[in-house]
């Protein structure tokens, strides 16, 4: 190797050296942001928290042993221009990861900044769920997300089933993105937001006042509060003096209020009054040695600044996030990973521009970075921190309150593991998921009632009900308009008495449908209580499965399955009377033409099918079988479609002779009103099939378990059957003598013409019968006589007692009739054989 050679491999092993030690080298300090507002009841617990976490990282030599941790805090002073304005400046400090933002609102913004530049945000307060989309790759929450939260509310609502609830929310990312969630939430427990009050940011007392005045006179009882917690506590004011505290309401308070009943000082609660029996939620952090050191520490350095306001559960989740950022750097670090910073040649400034976009820096490790705050595993002062598949953090558990008048009680737990329960989610996560078993505590309801209020009155904002009737050309006993909004009839009075019984006053405005020349649609009606145009549908409506489908019905309150009406008179009962429902030339055409049709299948048959064949007796014996099989075989009578109660009497009174109709087949309450005005006709049989008509509702309406309840009252108090007496009772008809006119009840005297038929039938069989064993007997004994032609034995048989010839008759009647067919044929050969053989000895001996 030359000198040259030998110079240029030293010079590239040294550079290649200087390489790997610039590699190893691990900066004195890294830089770390914080984004939050300072004078706020999340900023003031979470700011101290924050510096906490940072002295213990930097005490501690097993994480960043060597490199010091640099915190750089901005003020967003609730601004999201001022947040988005300090969130830049503090990444021109390069940083390498920022705890925060806390405003939901804020992080949407500077998200995109935080995608283009690769420095990943933990925020341990914006709970919005939609920043969790893959849109925001860089942004991480280190707290729970209010899809979760949503999730426990609703459990709640299902827990004491309420289906529709009232939303106030601050109108912002947070509050939209949150009630967003509630309502996906409430859907999956068949339960919705039936209003959602909007509260626009930085509200005032009037303008809040008037929103509530608003929520108030819609019919949902049950409000869930979803606003910040700086200016939430304004609403509960407000709705103190609208009296919206009271018995009968129900306040479920998102976690916001949890972190201002923990951050107060207690003599700015002395007065609870105005939130008692609120129902709260917040964030489980499970009880351990790690969180009990954390407040010790808290509440000493907290008296030593004179920090007056409390610790609450999001400075858990700020704190454990700084450990989070300074474990992720440690690892990165350890990877021989270096925190470098490059220019974006995207970001420029323009002439004149004073934004010095150009000092915004990409961090060169930014995507490595993230890759290690994923992986984090550890136990911090909230449990468990780690992400999951999702990027949510793991365990998500709330706290369920109940605030009283001077304080708050647990009242159990929800964890996206078992739901609602009594028993620590800790614990539940160390056993297989159920979700069967909620359990709550007892609650203390607003107005210190102990009672589960119902959750809903119907609203009182000036609209009445708005009920379809459908306008019929027939049957108007049941429904008719006498003019808009004039309606009458059996339905009309079962719903308005239901009305009445009511705990609550329900203006009611009938709405007709149809002209009244025609039936309208019933199922057309029906949709438009689906879609919304109508709140409910009041007719004869049957209770079927398409408009369950779309709908909800209340209690049957009328039976409404099929009957059969027919003209009934008396007539007395005669032997023949079988014969009744067919004519003499009746009975003969349809012999005739059934016979007709068993010779035409025999035609058919004959060739083909072994039934048909045989004897010529066997196949005239199958041809009538044949046939009169068929004449008692079911078969169609015609269908006629009728519409009006004269159209149902006239069809009757012609009958089908003279193109009317022998029975009328249709619902139980058009018969009865149609028996009502004509007494000359009868229900025939039973009821044979089972339905009933409801009223509709929409679907999940608190009205129709009401109405229901209500229908059952009317039932138990006899009211139900007074009205329907009152339509369906005449005193034309109400004095008839069923026993006079009505359905002759057919007895055995009534077929004793047929069973006397029946019977000589059966005489006249056993005769031959009996004729024809005889004779069959007869030529039997004289074969077997014939076979014995001996004196003695002859004599023999003539002594035999009649005792056992009745018993050899009895056993030659059960005997088949081939095996004594053959006998008699072997019995007529041997004779033969007998006969032949006297023959030929007479011939021989006459031979000698």
């Amino acid at each position: 190797m030359g000198a040259a050679q030998l110079v240029a491999w030293f010079l590239a092993f040294a550079a290649a050296a200087g390489v790997v030690s610039a590699a190893g080298a691990r900066p004195s300090e890294v830089a770390v942001g914080a984004l939050f507002t300072y004078d706020s009841t999340i900023g003031h617990a979470a700011r101290l928290a924050i510096e906490l976490a940072v002295d213990d990282v930097n005490a501690d030599g097993t994480v960043l042993s060597g490199t010091k941790l640099s915190l750089k805090s901005r003020d967003t002073n609730c601004s999201a221009f001022i947040g988005t304005v300090e969130a830049l400046q503090l990444m021109e400090e390069n940083v390498v990861a920022v705890i925060g933002p806390q405003s939901s609102g804020i992080g949407h913004v500077i998200s995109h900044v935080a995608n283009e530049l690769h420095i990943p945000l933990l925020s341990f307060a914006a709970t919005d769920p939609t920043l969790s989309a893959l849109e925001y790759p860089y942004f991480l929450r280190t707290t729970i997300s209010d899809y979760f939260q949503m999730n426990a509310v609703a459990s709640i609502v299902d827990y004491y089933q309420w289906k529709r609830v009232t939303a106030i929310y601050v109108d912002d990312d947070y509050g939209r993105g949150g009630v967003s969630a509630l309502g996906d939430a409430l859907a999956s427990k068949r339960a919705m937001i039936s209003y959602k009050a909007a509260i626009p940011p930085n509200s005032n007392s009037d303008v809040i006042s008037d929103i509530l005045f608003t929520a108030n006179m819609m019919e949902s009882r049950v409000m869930v509060v979803h606003v910040n917690p700086d200016t939430g506590m304004r609403i509960f004011s407000a709705a103190n003096e609208l009296r919206m505290m009271a018995t009968g309401y129900v306040w479920i308070v998102t976690d916001w209020l949890a972190a201002v009943l923990d951050s107060s000082a207690s003599r700015d609660l002395k007065d609870m009054s105005h939130i008692r029996g609120l129902i709260v939620l917040r964030q489980h952090t499970p009880e351990s040695d790690v969180k009990n050191e954390f407040i010790s520490k808290w509440n000493t350095v907290a008296h030593n600044r004179s920090i007056t306001s409390g610790l609450n559960s999001y400075s858990f989740y700020a704190y454990d996030s700084v450990w989070t950022v300074a474990r992720a750097i440690d690892q990165f670090l350890n990877s021989g990973q270096q925190i470098n910073f490059s220019t974006d040649p995207k970001l420029h400034d323009s002439n004149g521009s004073t934004l010095r976009l150009s000092t915004l820096k990409i961090f060169d490790g930014g995507e490595q970075m993230l890759q290690q705050l994923l992986l984090t595993n550890f136990t911090g002062v909230t449990g468990p921190v780690q992400f999951g598949s999702d990027g949510h953090l793991v365990r998500p558990a709330y706290d369920i309150l109940n605030v009283g008048g001077s304080g708050y009680r647990l009242i159990g737990y929800w964890s996206n593991h078992s739901g609602l329960s009594v028993a620590a989610p800790e614990i539940l996560y160390q056993k297989p998921p159920n979700t069967s078993a909620q359990q709550l505590y007892n609650v203390l309801w607003p107005g210190d009632s102990t009672t589960t209020p119902k959750g809903w009155v119907f609203r009182n904002n000036g609209k009445a009900l708005r009920v379809g009737v459908p306008n019929k050309a027939s049957f108007k006993d049941l429904v008719s308009s006498r003019g808009p909004g004039n309606v009458t009839g059996y339905c009309i009075d079962v719903f308005n008495a239901a009305i009445k019984l009511l705990p609550y006053p329900t203006p009611v405005q009938f709405v007709t449908i149809g002209d009244g020349t025609k039936n309208p649609s019933y199922i057309g009606i029906v949709q438009m209580v689906a879609a919304n145009i109508l709140d409910a549908a009041v007719g004869d409506f049957a209770i079927v499965r398409n408009g369950t489908a779309i709908s909800e019905y209340t209690q049957p309150y009328v039976e409404a399955g099929l009957v059969i009406v027919a003209p009934v008179k008396q007539i007395n009962p005669s032997a023949w009377a079988f014969l009744k429902p067919f004519t003499l030339e009746m009975w003969c055409v349809t012999g005739a033409l059934f016979i007709l049709v068993g010779i035409v299948v025999w035609l058919l048959e004959h060739r083909i099918n072994e039934e048909f064949r045989g004897s010529p007796r066997q196949q005239v014996i199958t041809i009538f079988w044949f046939s009169f099989s068929t004449m008692f075989t079911s078969h169609m009578s015609r269908l006629v479609a009728l519409n009006t109660i004269q159209e149902y009497a006239d069809a009757l009174n012609r009958g089908p002779k003279y193109g009317g109709v022998a029975a009328i087949v249709d619902e139980k309450p058009y018969i009865d009103i149609f028996l009502s005005y004509y007494c000359n006709f009868r229900i025939v049989g039973q009821q044979f099939t089972r339905e009933g008509w409801g009223f509709a509702f929409q679907r999940d309406s608190p009205l129709a378990a009401d109405m229901s309840t209500a229908i059952l009252q009317l039932s138990e108090s006899g009211q139900l059957q007074r009205i329907h007496d009152e339509w369906f009772t005449r005193p034309e008809c109400a004095s008839d003598d069923e026993s006079q006119v009505g359905a002759t009840r057919l007895g055995v005297g009534s077929f004793s013409g047929l069973f006397l038929m029946c019977a000589l039938t059966c005489i006249f069989a056993l005769v031959v019968f009996f004729i024809r064993i005889c004779w069959q007997y007869n030529q039997y004994s004289s074969s077997e006589a014939a076979s014995e032609p001996s004196a003695p034995d002859a004599d023999a048989i003539q002594r035999r007692p009649s005792g056992r010839s009745f018993k050899e008759l009895l056993q030659f009647v059960d005997k088949k009739e081939e095996e004594i067919r053959m006998k008699m044929k072997r019995r007529s050969s041997d004779k033969d054989n007998q006969a032949a053989g006297s023959s030929d000895a007479l011939s021989v001996t006459s031979a000698y």
